[in-house]
């Protein structure tokens, strides 16, 4: 096996961050799209180890929180009609905790959209953190149970419920229209949150980011995940590229930089080498065949 250049590297990581397929990046790369794999694998994982150790100790005022569909190998729906019920094929949600002020994924979480996920998802959010913190959410149930045992009532904690009407018109117009939204309630659970300030704005247009950069998250397309790790690679691979490498277009840096967790931007070289690649193995000996009659 021979050593991928770094240039090449470069090349594949930069259209993985831009949202581009991978039998895309195999055709422009010119390399098989097992290669294109692999390197996604690995760096993903150098990701999210990257992550876990410099998004500690954060210091942030106003915490937005939501969750995001996609889905592996198929939809749920799909696979119940089938009969299969496999871990890791069907539905996937993605848990994500943005920074209001920053900008900075302080933690995400892939998963189910349960009690169980919005637990894990909530531990690690208040791991992060460096101070108490105001928090919204949307009204998803879980996470009420969840926050309290994250927390233990050092928060300000409110969930904005959005009231939705239905769709006008009929067939394709009805199927492809989002749903109206009519109207928001603002709901205090814990703490004093300021009520000018709840808001999950920010943590929805990050999901928005999340469909514009990774072709897995696209929707009303043929693009989505075969596999859930690799499903949760590429999210980690997303998020440090987000973090760490883009420059906000508000902030002027990027949201590591905006947090005091870096001091100047990473570059996709910088992405690529968190993943040491290894040198390619020499070849051992070549045996000689021993012919019948031989002495």
């Amino acid at each position: 096996m021979n050593k991928l250049p770094i240039e090449k590297r470069k090349q594949i990581v930069n259209l993985l961050v831009e949202g581009s397929s991978l039998r895309a990046i195999s055709r422009i790369c010119d390399v098989s799209i097992n290669t294109v794999t692999k390197l996604l694998v690995d760096i993903g994982k150098a990701c999210e180890k990257f992550h876990d150790e410099k998004v500690r100790n954060v210091t942030a005022s106003r915490i937005q929180a939501d969750e995001i569909w996609s889905f592996v190998a198929m939809k749920e729906k799909t696979a119940t009609r089938l009969g299969i019920d496999e871990d890791g094929i069907g539905d996937v949600w993605t848990w994500t905790g943005i920074d209001a002020d920053t900008k900075l994924i302080i933690s995400w979480y892939v998963g189910n959209r349960d009690a169980v996920s919005a637990n894990e998802f909530m531990l690690d959010v208040a791991s992060r953190l460096k101070n108490r913190v105001q928090l919204t959410t949307d009204g998803h149930k879980a996470y009420l149970k969840a926050v309290e045992n994250a927390f233990d009532g050092e928060i300000d904690f409110a969930q904005l419920v959005k009231i939705y009407g239905n769709v006008e018109g009929s067939g394709n117009d009805r199927r492809y229209s989002p749903v109206e939204c009519i109207g928001s309630e603002k709901h205090i659970v814990e703490g004093r949150p300021d009520e000018k300030h709840i808001s999950t704005s920010y943590v929805e247009r990050q999901n928005l980011t999340m469909r514009m950069h990774m072709r897995r998250f696209t929707r009303l397309t043929n693009a989505f995940s075969k596999k859930v790790e690799n499903h949760a690679y590429a999210i980690a691979l997303h998020f440090v590229y987000y973090n760490f490498c883009k420059v906000h277009k508000s902030l002027r840096v990027t949201p590591a930089m905006e947090a005091k967790l870096a001091t100047r931007p990473m570059t996709i070289e910088d992405i690529c080498n968190l993943a040491p690649i290894e040198a390619p193995k020499k070849r051992g000996p070549y045996k000689t065949k021993k012919t019948e009659g031989a002495e």
